[in-house]
């Protein structure tokens, strides 16, 4: 085949135009029907549009590109990734997802390149949640899990999904005409940098996932007794910042044990002043797992051991859920054509799992799906350092050209 080198640059040269729509100056940050969203979207279809694609955008502001087979009956599969960002972010996350297998078409396109099925490009409009709170929204829309109660969602400046809906020119009581849960969709595909450090760590460009981990989320509150520091003997404290402290080490100790992931990552001591024994703190719980069982174990054994420590230290405890996600497996028989299509392509064979939540995960509901993760710099995402080599991304569309080829 033609060598894909031009068409890495240009993925790398478009993720850097893109870059430059956002509603802030002094960053990436390009949120859900957004005027940057909506500008982001035109720039995308004119792209397929050179790409040789029919283009729309759908009712719940996703971009769509189609490139048709000669065959007009054939099964169709689904290629995306989402165009939204996190305030501050990279240029890479998500956006790679859809400029990458843009330009694969492309490609197909310029050499005149016809398959036996329909392929079709989507850029979901919200994965990250950022601006109304609720995650995947665009995919949930094309897979028919719309849930009204968003509608009444409102961002920093008390704007509602619906105004918002209306201030791009949409109708969210028509988000419904979005689903294609009862369309020929046969399979979706998801092409995302990693977002973690296993595919650099191992000198691998591309590795095939085999699932997405399952996540709970919960809020703990602890009450102990506020004093004075330097008043209360240490035996006689209820410090609700020192039980907080053994806790978080505690779920540490306890996730390395069964081999699953467990963060705390915000804390907040509610009566903090230098002079002052903590009364009331307050912590967050983040425990994933590609094993929804076995993370739920775990769970049990952490929930458990902060019941001790806060007997222990005769503080009270309240642990309120957040948020829950099944883990979602990838299609066995899609994942085994990736793992070929990397061995025709002389690239080592690798699967991974994936601790960060995806559109894949809502389009599983309605179809088989299958993801290919590419190496990032350290790891990083959702930060203005995000950082990729584009001959990375040449190995990933020979990847994909070959999947493609043997999809059929």
């Amino acid at each position: 085949m033609t060598t894909l080198a031009p068409y890495a640059i240009q993925t790398y040269e478009r993720c850097d135009v893109l870059a430059h729509i956002s509603q802030d100056p002094d960053c990436i940050d390009r949120q859900y029907l957004t005027p940057e969203h909506l500008q982001a979207n035109r720039q995308v279809a004119l792209w397929m549009e050179q790409a040789g694609m029919e283009t729309w955008q759908d009712a719940a502001a996703n971009q769509w590109g189609r490139y048709p087979s000669n065959h007009p009956d054939a099964k169709t599969l689904v290629i995306g990734s989402h165009l939204d960002t996190v305030p501050n972010s990279g240029k890479y996350d998500g956006i790679l997802g859809v400029l990458a297998p843009l330009s694969l078409i492309h490609y197909l396109h310029d050499h005149h390149i016809k398959l036996p099925f329909h392929l079709e490009l989507v850029g979901f409009g919200d994965e990250e949640g950022t601006r109304f709170g609720a995650t995947l929204l665009g995919s949930c829309a094309v897979a028919g899990t719309w849930q009204e109660k968003w509608n009444d969602l409102t961002d920093e400046n008390g704007v509602s999904l619906t105004q918002a809906f209306l201030d791009a020119g949409l109708d969210i009581a028509e988000v419904h005409n979005a689903s294609r849960s009862h369309s020929n969709v046969s399979d979706f595909f998801e092409f995302h940098i990693e977002q973690g450090p296993v595919l650099e760590d191992n000198d691998l460009a591309v590795g095939v996932v085999n699932g997405i981990a399952g996540a709970k989320r919960f809020s703990v509150t602890l009450k102990g007794l506020a004093g004075h520091a330097g008043t209360v003997p240490m035996p006689m404290r209820q410090d609700a910042l020192a039980a907080a402290s053994e806790m978080i080490l505690a779920i540490e100790r306890l996730a390395t044990e069964k081999g699953i992931v467990a963060t705390v990552g915000h804390l907040k001591c509610l009566s903090g002043a230098v002079n002052v024994i903590s009364g009331a703190t307050t912590f967050s719980l983040d425990i994933r797992s590609i094993d929804d069982a076995l993370r739920d174990e775990t769970l049990k054994l952490i929930i458990d051991e902060l019941n001790l420590i806060a007997q222990k230290r005769r503080v009270k405890m309240d642990i309120a859920p957040t948020h829950q996600a099944p883990a979602v497996k990838c299609d066995e028989h899609l994942q085994q054509q990736l793992l070929n299509a990397c061995k025709s392509s002389e690239v080592l064979p690798f699967t991974l799992a994936s601790g960060a939540g995806h559109d894949t995960m809502a389009m599983a509901d309605i179809c088989p799906v299958a993801m290919l993760f590419m190496r990032c710099e350290k790891g990083l995402s959702h930060h203005p350092g995000e950082a990729i080599e584009v001959p990375d991304i040449e190995v990933a569309l020979k990847v994909m050209f070959a999947f493609l080829q043997n999809y059929a």
